[in-house]
């Protein structure tokens, strides 16, 4: 099983993202999925955990992931060093940041700046996600895609989908589809 940890805070989408992946994986990647959020009391800015499970069998664990095989990391200023914690052994943070990592165990890709080119808003779910999708190859770009069209009001889903694109040339990506 592969289980993908995803933390923000409230209102940057990091629940979005998680059920977006569920839904690339599940509708369009012929996978099991399962997607849920965890918080504490519900308020803009507060951390928000959210976990997406993928499976080739059915799901029967609906707990949170103790450990992950990606953590993605919506806002840089959440990052601590106990989350390498909750790696999985070869497990990867793919970090919202600006700043290089000298650490094998963390990715970085710089989400706010494309976010605001294509959103007109800082909010880097869907560039932090297309980051791990193109890095991991969970799903392919096109299953991700598909998964935004599916999810997202018709004028947004345009947008995330020109994001997607340019996050996909920026990482070299193409062959991911």
């Amino acid at each position: 099983m592969i289980e993908i940890t995803f933390l923000g805070r409230g209102g940057q989408g990091a629940f979005t993202s998680s059920r977006i992946l569920a839904i690339a994986a599940s509708l369009y990647g012929d996978k099991y999925a399962l997607s849920f959020p965890s918080f504490g009391p519900e308020r803009r800015g507060a951390p928000v955990f959210a976990y997406t499970k993928i499976d080739d069998k059915p799901i029967r664990d609906r707990s949170q992931c103790p450990k992950s095989d990606y953590i993605v990391i919506l806002d840089e200023s959440l990052y601590t060093e106990n989350l390498k914690l909750k790696l999985k052994d070869g497990g990867k943070i793919i970090l919202n940041t600006s700043n290089n990592h000298d650490d094998k165990d963390i990715e970085t890709f710089d989400g706010i700046p494309i976010a605001t080119k294509f959103l007109g808003v800082p909010i880097t779910n869907t560039a932090m996600l297309s980051a791990l999708v193109l890095i991991t190859g969970i799903v392919t770009k096109d299953q991700l895609i598909n998964a935004i069209e599916y999810d997202l009001k018709p004028a947004i889903a345009g947008k995330n989908k020109k994001l997607i694109e340019h996050v996909s040339i920026l990482l070299g990506s193409d062959k991911n589809e």
